[in-house]
């Protein structure tokens, strides 16, 4: 039975998409729900799967070439053995033989991402025999490389073909290549921001100490009674940050033009860091979540982030953003403003520092935190203010649970 291969239901917001590589060729055997092709958007990249078992008889979109809506990419055949060979596929969809054999090893299992899948593929392992160390069973990069070492001693490929030419003596090569798509809708929106947006940025530090005795106090109970679940930082900044949200709206508000939207809920976005780019997954009604849900949706999003699992909505939205640069190593740092929000909250590495304490020297882990904001609708004393509020709730976390 053949079956059309087409492009899904983009968003009003993604016109298109661009094919940015076929995993599986025509003729090669093809398992039910096993990825086909990836389409890469301004936003995400999308992936799309085998709708049963069968081979591709024909692709008609090439890699790089762009796509709209339902769009026709390919012909598939469901049904056919793995034995069939190429020309015969290509000669008919229903084709039920052949006399030449194709190789009937599928290198990417389901439970395996497109990363793990792509470099399995590259040091010729078979991914469906990796026992996976991930998150349900899930097969990781890491997974591969263990498994690709004891295979063979020596790795024909451990991480993704740098983009950096090979230097030879005495010689200055150089190699282009095209951005891709996401990376060009970053480099534009950010580029969009500094030349449409009044943007300034204040500063402050939090004395991390309180809340660091606190994650040590408990952080062996809270795992046990979240199933595992470990607390970390950011889950507290997100508790803060919606508090004093509610107490200066500006701050939550977005920008349309010439009219200000305030909003009455607190979708926090934060930024996740990807081979591919920076993405902003959004932890809708923030307000509603406690700091175990913030912490799972946290570790989720990372975790789908690096696998190109994120759907358009989990980063469509957002009314506040949070970015930590100190998970590398970022001591202060002014981050560009999310539009069409007003305002987000970068956070940096924690380090030691001798404070002033009551008039003796002490030794603190302290962290830089930095708010840009659009000063077109918000004031500098509402920028201060608000920081401040962050910073007072952090440094006495019962705050946080008393809304003081």
């Amino acid at each position: 039975m053949s079956i059309e291969i087409k492009a899904p239901q983009f968003p009003e917001s993604v016109p298109n998409g661009t094919i940015a590589a076929w995993h599986k060729q025509v003729g090669e055997p093809v398992k039910r729900d096993e990825l086909l092709v990836d389409i890469e958007t301004d936003k995400v990249v999308l992936e799309v799967v085998a709708p049963a078992d069968g081979v591709l008889t024909q692709i008609i979109k090439q890699a790089g070439d762009v796509v709209a809506s339902h769009e026709l990419m390919a012909q598939f055949a469901a049904g056919v053995a793995a034995s069939v060979s190429v020309s015969e596929v290509q000669k008919s969809s229903s084709a039920a033989a052949a006399k030449v054999t194709v190789e009937s090893v599928v290198k990417g299992a389901p439970q395996a991402g497109p990363a793990a899948r792509k470099l399995a593929r590259e040091n010729d392992v078979d991914a469906a025999t990796i026992e996976g160390t991930g998150p349900g069973g899930r097969v990781t990069k890491t997974d591969v490389i263990s498994k690709a070492a004891a295979q063979n001693s020596s790795l024909k490929t451990v991480v993704a073909p740098s983009t950096e030419p090979v230097a030879y003596a005495g010689a200055r090569p150089e190699k282009r290549v095209p951005m891709t798509r996401l990376r060009a809708r970053i480099a534009e929106r950010l580029l969009m921001s500094t030349q449409t947006t009044a943007m300034l940025t204040t500063f402050n530090e939090v004395n991390m100490q309180p809340v660091m005795q606190l994650r040590e106090k408990y952080k062996a109970q809270f795992e046990k009674a979240h199933g595992g679940t470990r607390l970390g930082f950011m889950s507290f900044f997100v508790k803060a940050a919606v508090e004093a949200l509610k107490r200066f709206p500006a701050v939550n508000a977005s920008l349309d033009g010439s009219d200000v939207v305030y909003h009455g809920y607190q979708d926090i976005g934060v930024a996740v860091s990807t081979e591919k780019g920076l993405v902003v997954p959004i932890l809708k009604d923030a307000d509603t979540l406690s700091l175990a849900d913030i912490e799972n949706r946290i570790r989720d999003f990372a975790l789908r982030a690096k696998e190109n699992k994120l759907s358009i909505d989990d980063i469509t939205g957002g009314t506040f953003t949070i970015t930590n640069g100190g998970t590398f190593g970022s001591l202060l740092s002014t981050p560009i403003l999310n539009p069409p929000q007003t305002a987000i909250l970068g956070m940096h590495k924690i380090q030691d520092r001798p404070m002033a304490v009551d008039g003796q020297v002490k030794i603190l882990p302290m962290m830089y935190l930095a708010l840009s904001y659009d000063h077109r609708l918000i004031d500098g004393k509402d920028a201060v203010q608000f920081l401040v509020t962050i910073k007072d709730m952090v440094e006495d976390p019962a705050r946080i649970l008393l809304e003081v």
